[in-house]
């Protein structure tokens, strides 16, 4: 027996790809080609989902140690828009694209839904990307992002002691990273990692015969990922944890976790093995490996039994903080 995608998500997932069989992937390498034509795929894949009109949000600005100027994007429903409201919990977003693609803005849809559902607002950091901004950028964009929550959190209505950091596939792996450097540089504190089919393993590059034909994200994608964010060193034996996170050795007082991946998704061995590596740890793990799922299934076949479980488990995590 041979693994196979959901029905459902296979119905979903029909209409995509006749609209890219006659597309040529870009090969390895190529970076430019991969935001041309993923972009405007993420795009147009979230316009399908219906927008929340309940949300509001507010655009702010962080200067780095490096003098860059980042976009902080501040989500949150209408109704908690007072100045009466207690503090509450809040999430720092981190957006996925293999660290070489995606925005803040290209995620606005899916963000401002998630905020509509659980009624925590969220910051996401407009991190910048390799290969023209490699590691350590991202990560230390993201780590401000969490400094910068932390810091304005009187004002935000933000609880401090509550605050998680939520990321999907690059963006999974960037609040995992942050998660490590929260933990060695003494702060800021995090509540709980939302780690969503994260991106932890640079040297994931040989193909899965049961992944490989329905990999969204495929092989040819993570080589040329990892390349740009690490240059020479992917792949290689001296690639810190803070970079890949599936590198870390120690997972002792990192944050509870919530962890999901599906099983057609090429992050699934690298994720299962880095909840065995938090629970090994003594870290609270919640793990969900998705049967029939392939990377980003959520976002295409939104409409699915699986994605609205997926949804509902998000939604029900972030609501505990």
């Amino acid at each position: 027996m041979t693994l196979e995608l959901d029905p459902q998500i296979a119905e979903a997932l029909g209409p995509l790809m006749v609209g890219l069989a006659d597309v040529a992937p870009p090969p390895v390498g190529d970076v430019d080609g991969r935001r041309v034509l993923m972009n405007a795929m993420l795009a147009s894949v979230d316009r399908l989902q219906p927008s929340a009109d309940d949300v509001r949000i507010t655009d702010h600005e962080l200067t780095t140690a490096d003098g860059a100027r980042l976009l902080l994007r501040w989500y949150r429903t209408t109704d908690t828009d007072t100045d009466d409201v207690a503090p509450g919990p809040a999430v720092l977003y981190l957006h996925g694209g293999g660290m070489i693609l995606g925005s803040v803005s290209i995620n606005d849809g899916a963000v401002s839904r998630l905020v509509s559902r659980s009624g925590v607002p969220v910051l996401a950091v407009d991190y910048r990307l390799a290969p023209e901004h490699p590691f350590p950028t991202p990560v230390e964009d993201a780590y401000a992002g969490l400094q910068w929550l932390h810091e304005h959190a009187t004002e935000l209505d933000v609880d401090p002691t509550r605050i998680a950091v939520m990321g999907d596939s690059a963006g999974g792996g960037l609040a995992a990273a942050v998660s490590v450097l929260a933990r060695d540089r003494g702060g800021p504190a995090i509540a709980r990692q939302l780690l969503i089919f994260p991106m932890l393993d640079d040297r994931n590059t040989i193909p899965d015969s049961h992944i490989e034909p329905y990999a969204a994200w495929t092989y040819e994608d993570n080589i040329t990922a990892w390349q740009a964010f690490l240059g020479a060193r992917a792949g290689g034996t001296d690639v810190p944890a803070l970079a890949a996170p599936a590198r870390l050795e120690d997972a002792t007082g990192l944050p509870p976790a919530y962890l999901e991946v599906g099983q057609l998704d090429i992050f699934r061995d690298e994720d299962l093995a880095y909840a065995l590596l938090l629970s090994r740890g003594g870290v609270p793990v919640e793990l969900h490996l998705t049967p029939g799922a392939p990377h980003e299934y959520d976002a295409i076949a939104y409409q699915s039994a699986a994605a609205r479980r997926a949804m509902a488990d998000r939604v029900r995590v972030i609501r505990s903080l």
